[in-house]
């Protein structure tokens, strides 16, 4: 392993882009990465939360000003509330009185958020303008960034107004990590873990060993989890960029419950999306054992990497006070319920084997996390 340059292709008919892994190529060299996106005759369209602006506009803004170009900003509030029709429609009108144009690019510079929110105004912005990930957390260089998938919040549930709109290119600094909070590294890492439990073995091995030199921010393990984790998703987007074929289903691992979890306390940082994805993933873990497709000690193996990691993986720890069908009625607003009014649950045969189940009874489930509230 080392710490150079790595360009991972994420390879679509017609709209194929490169994700660029190498520390110093925000941080220090943006403009040079950015050449070929940044627009003529006008100033660089940025879009950030209050906290990524504060820590990273002048680095951004000194690099640009080497190539005689200056960045002009659209600061959100950092956290889930920025994904409004409010916040879209008032950065949808700062683009179009920039004079934006279908062939220019808006920069998202930032976690999830901004990139969700800054890739649904490029989709709809004159029926489709390009955009530049430049995500800034390890959850989002992990997963949001690469795929495509944007989206807004209202309150019906969590992206449900959304678009499909591949990014131009993905520029991911491991350095700036080297300012993300621990509890967000931690948020992030159980993505990374995702990985390795939906369809690499050898991968979540190698996890369980080199955990906490990702977690410390070591540069040839966290730039090895990070091209590990992206070569992946580029591969299932590649097969099926708008999950039509159940592919890409992967790696919705852990969401199903974790978006549960997520609504019953209210999307708040009570407990962060990566968190609920890790409690989800146990979850899934521990439902699979239930049903006789998992082993009860590879169930638990999962859990205790988690939990080593700094995740959560008890359920009951959250003082929660709600039921199993509590947080039953909440899946059946998930986006992947299906028609027939049943709802498909990513679960496991092996560690690195992940399926997906269409005969899962709800009250059944219901039933294992009342068991769960009430264990440990």
């Amino acid at each position: 392993m080392t710490t150079q340059r790595k360009v991972i292709p994420v390879a679509l008919a017609g709209r194929s882009y490169d994700v660029v892994i190498e520390p110093g190529c925000v941080l220090d060299r943006f403009a040079k990465h950015a050449r070929d996106y940044l627009p003529k005759g006008r100033k660089v369209p940025f879009v950030a939360d209050r906290a990524t602006h504060r820590l990273f506009s002048e680095a951004v803004g000194r690099s640009l000003a080497s190539v005689g170009k200056e960045a002009e900003w659209f600061v959100v509030e950092p956290g889930e509330g920025a994904k409004s029709w409010a916040v879209l429609e008032e950065l949808c009108d700062w683009l179009l009185a920039l004079g934006i144009t279908r062939s220019d690019h808006v920069f998202a510079l930032g976690g999830g958020v901004v990139g969700d929110l800054t890739g649904f105004a490029a989709a709809i912005l004159k029926r489709g303008c390009g955009f530049v990930q430049i995500p800034t957390t390890l959850l989002a260089q992990v997963d949001s960034s690469v795929g495509g998938k944007t989206a807004i919040n209202t309150g019906a549930g969590k992206n449900l107004i959304g678009a499909f709109h591949q990014p131009s290119h993905v520029l991911i600094d491991p350095l700036v990590l080297d300012t993300l909070p621990e509890r967000e590294m931690r948020a992030g890492f159980a993505e990374v873990l995702k990985y390795g439990l939906l369809g690499d073995a050898a991968f979540f091995d190698w996890l369980e060993a080199n955990g906490e030199a990702v977690l410390a921010r070591e540069p040839e393990a966290l730039t090895h989890a990070i091209a590990t984790s992206v070569a992946t998703k580029a591969r299932i987007v590649a097969e099926d960029e708008r999950e039509t074929s159940g592919a890409r289903a992967l790696l919705n691992l852990g969401h199903t419950f974790g978006h549960a979890l997520e609504a019953e306390t209210d999307f708040s940082d009570r407990l962060l999306h990566g968190e609920a994805v890790a409690l989800g993933m146990v979850l899934a873990a521990r439902y699979s054992a239930r049903r006789g497709e998992l082993s009860h000690d590879e169930a638990e193996r999962a859990a205790r990497v988690i939990a080593a990691s700094g995740l959560p993986s008890e359920i009951a720890a959250l003082g929660m006070d709600c039921t199993g069908e509590t947080l039953v009625d909440h899946m059946r607003h998930d986006k992947k319920m299906e028609g027939s009014g049943t709802l498909p649950f990513l679960l496991l045969r092996d560690i690195g084997a992940a399926y997906m189940a269409r005969d899962v009874e709800l009250a059944d489930v219901a039933a294992f996390l009342d068991e769960q509230l009430q264990a440990h």
